[in-house]
């Protein structure tokens, strides 16, 4: 891991979301963890991954890491973050708790715009029963989180009121001085990095762009979802600050357990009690189906007490398929206590 950068250390893209991200550290976090390898450099990759993952599942510190790229950022980091002649980060920059001056080179041109921030993902557990995985549903779900404020537009200022170009950075969004060889830039501390400012900040909202509400949204679940199933909802998720891009809804399904069938894949297993008569002399049975209804079963003479007999295609439907499982039913033989 040691020349690749936060991204390649987890193995995913720039682009990747919050979920790809947080799956592929928990991957790499358990098949790198001291504790359940013997490779030598196990702790230090261990190490490289969790370094990696506290940035990039930090909307704000990946930013920073975007902006300032990787060597830069690693600098800043190794030196805490500390002053450099006499320069005092402010505390309250959007970085929150984060470092708010970077080293950069004397030909960096690109403006660190710190306004717009995406909104978080957001993740919610949906449990149905297996008969609404088998035929599809849609299901009306409520949960809180930020809106785009519907007063301001989610520009973050009151409004009539213009958003006026910051003086003290000229809407650069930053200030630099020279350092020796090095030019050391650090976020405008009058704009918060914005370049621009909010005289009055929208009283809804509080100049962020975005409130808490509760929501409530229709989502649709297709007919053969597997147990475990994630559905993205693209842009449901929390609205991003001032006017940043809103994070996704994550719907992850569960299944709740049967009475009579268990699942397999598509395939569907039932236990089937039959009479002594019949397993001897064979016969037909109606056998309950999960769309609904019952179909006739042959039992074949001399079936045995844990046979297993097949209906083929009477099991779950798949997702973006025509084709579905079979249902499987397990024999078992009622032997009378009297003969």
């Amino acid at each position: 891991f040691m020349s690749q950068d936060y991204y390649q250390i987890l193995g995913v893209s720039k682009t990747a979301s919050q979920a790809d991200i947080k799956k592929a550290y928990l991957k790499l976090a358990k098949r790198y963890h001291p504790d359940t390898t013997d490779a030598k450099d196990a702790e230090k990759k261990f190490k490289e991954i969790n370094t990696a993952y506290d940035v990039l599942k930090d909307e704000q510190k990946r930013g920073a890491y975007d902006r300032f790229g990787h060597d830069n950022f690693q600098n800043q980091q190794s030196r805490g973050g500390g002053n450099h002649g006499g320069f005092h980060p402010d505390i309250n920059d959007i970085f929150g708790d984060f470092f708010s001056d970077f080293m950069g080179g004397s030909r960096r041109s690109s403006r660190p715009t710190l306004a717009k921030v995406r909104g978080s993902d957001l993740k919610y557990d949906l449990t149905i029963n297996l008969e609404e995985a088998f035929h599809g549903i849609e299901k009306n779900i409520s949960f809180s989180s930020e809106v785009k404020c519907d007063t301001c537009h989610g520009s973050g200022s009151e409004k009539g009121e213009t958003i006026t170009t910051c003086d003290a950075c000229g809407g650069v969004g930053a200030t630099r001085i020279q350092q020796g060889f090095f030019t050391i830039e650090q976020a405008c501390h009058k704009c918060q990095g914005n370049g621009q400012i909010i005289k009055n900040p929208c009283k809804k909202c509080h100049g962020m762009g975005r409130y808490h509400k509760q929501r409530n949204l229709s989502v649709n679940i297709p007919a053969g979802v597997e147990n475990g199933t994630r559905i993205r909802h693209t842009g449901e998720g929390e609205a991003g600050i001032r006017g940043g891009n809103s994070g996704d809804l994550y719907v992850d399904i569960a299944i709740k357990p049967h009475d009579i069938y268990k699942v397999d894949g598509a395939n569907l297993h039932c236990k089937l009690p039959i009479s002594f008569v019949n397993a001897a002399l064979g016969g037909e049975i109606e056998v309950p189906v999960i769309e609904g209804g019952k179909v006739n079963l042959t039992i074949p003479a001399g079936t045995q007490n844990g046979d297993q007999l097949r209906l083929r295609s009477k099991g779950m439907s798949k997702m973006r398929s025509t084709i579905r499982g079979d249902m499987l039913t397990h024999i078992h033989v009622e032997v009378p206590k009297n003969l």
